[in-house]
């Protein structure tokens, strides 16, 4: 039986005031953490913008009583009552922290389906039923950030569902999923089901896919650990799962975060940045899975060095031999020195125009974004590169999941756990069917 209970975080704010604030808020979005890994990233984000977000950079994440614009649910209680512990003067209301007494057991259809019983509510229904109580505190819901992981039960199973039911209960609303892959030697033995049902259902419901790769995280966390702490000894740093989730909420808040060059005079995003993401990097249906990088560096802003630092982690080939293209590219620049990288602005774009190797058919591949203050390091003089793209090494992920969940489906492996649940043989043919699609698409980028 399931047992549903509800935790809660409580804190002091004021309300807000102002016409700034209203316009703001009729394009309020909410913010969904589903599962262990999305809550912590989530826990990251908003321990930045708590420290070092501007009043006008919060309007899009605070409602008008100052109540973060977030829900947070999770199978088992133990993440959400450390952010209860760990927050302080941020409030979340109390029945947007939803909390079940059983895992999901690693298992997507477990999660998606949730327990057999109808004796109690489902973590569904009251993630929806919280869920739409947001929604009409809005004057107009524009749309839903939902982090989540590829491989947990309840990241994949429930996040996926979740997506499923925003998207046809609100279907004028963007949903921007924020995803992490799990690491390719294993965590579990099912994680490539997981990440094959996942994957399928975010492409047929979500508008973009922020993925992140944990091998990839865990190498540039571990870049980052070794500047900021030297080898001693010859012994690297040790990278812990703080410092991965640190560098996604970093990527992330160099992404979302309102930027100057799409503000209005007043100081006001007229875009919110998640939309104009979507606009700008997945103009095509079929093709939705977005690479991030970041590299942030103090002191005199060398543009042409941080530029050569990030594109040189950028695949360029694929394991059967393609070259690796991309639809489009988007830069977002947080300096203090901004002067510095208009002087360079040209250059800068032109080489992630080459390294990413834009298609030549799309008239503007590159985009960027500049903010007069680094929100990531804003005690010094500081400067951040943020680069997302719709880039083609997202098809060597989905292609790899794809042929390791084909192999164990082959051999019959573990289909009884997911049958338990009233996950059938149709639900993985159609889900290999919708990766192949994605991938084939990807594999041709570059010959349109």
């Amino acid at each position: 039986m399931e047992t549903v209970t509800r935790d809660c975080l409580t804190g002091e704010g004021q309300p807000r005031h102002g016409a700034c604030w209203e316009r703001t808020q009729e394009m309020s979005l909410i913010w969904l953490q589903v599962g262990q890994c999305g809550n912590q990233i989530g826990h990251e984000w908003w321990q930045i913008l708590h420290n070092n977000a501007s009043e006008e950079g919060r309007y899009n994440y605070f409602s008008r009583d100052n109540s973060i614009n977030a829900i947070c649910v999770d199978s088992e209680p133990k993440v959400i009552r450390k952010i209860r512990k760990q927050v302080k003067k941020s409030c979340f209301r109390d029945s947007n922290l939803i909390v079940g007494r059983r895992g999901r057991g690693n298992n997507w259809a477990f999660g998606y389906s949730g327990s057999c019983t109808n004796t109690e509510k489902s973590l569904l229904d009251l993630t929806m039923e919280s869920f739409r109580k947001e929604v009409e505190r809005r004057d107009c819901y524009s749309g839903t950030v939902l982090l989540h992981s590829l491989c947990g039960g309840t990241g994949s199973g429930l996040g996926a569902h979740l997506c499923e039911e925003i998207r046809d209960t609100y279907p004028a609303g963007h949903i921007l999923s924020m995803t992490v892959a799990p690491h390719e030697n294993g965590e579990t033995p099912l994680q490539h089901y997981n990440s094959l049902l996942c994957l399928a259902w975010l492409q047929r419901y979500c508008d973009g896919v922020l993925l992140f790769q944990n091998d990839d995280v865990l190498r540039r966390a571990a870049d980052l650990t070794e500047k900021k702490m030297p080898m001693v000894s010859g012994v690297q740093p040790a990278v812990s799962l703080r410092d991965m989730n640190t560098y996604i909420a970093s990527c992330l808040v160099g992404l979302l975060y309102p930027v100057h060059s799409l503000a209005t005079r007043s100081s006001v995003s007229i875009g919110l940045e998640p939309w104009e993401i979507i606009r700008t990097l997945c103009p095509m249906s079929t093709m939705k899975f977005l690479q991030t990088a970041q590299v942030n560096r103090r002191g005199t802003a060398f543009w042409d060095r941080v530029t050569s630092s990030l594109t040189q982690t950028i695949p360029r080939v694929s394991p059967e031999g393609h070259m690796h293209h991309s639809l489009s590219v988007l830069a977002a620049v947080r300096s203090s020195q901004d002067n510095s990288f208009l002087i360079k602005q040209d250059s800068v774009l032109n080489k992630l125009k080459q390294a990413y190797r834009c298609v030549p058919w799309n008239p503007r591949p590159m985009n960027c974004w500049i903010d007069t203050e680094n929100i990531l390091d804003p005690s010094c003089h500081s400067h951040s590169l943020t680069v997302c793209a719709n880039h083609s090494s997202a098809a060597d992920l989905i292609s790899r999941v794809r042929q390791r969940a084909q192999a164990m489906y082959s051999a019959r492996a573990y289909l009884h756990w997911y049958r338990r649940y009233g996950c059938e043989d149709e639900d993985f043919e159609s889900a290999f069917c919708t990766l192949d699609g994605v991938v084939e698409e990807y594999r041709h980028l570059g010959q349109q």
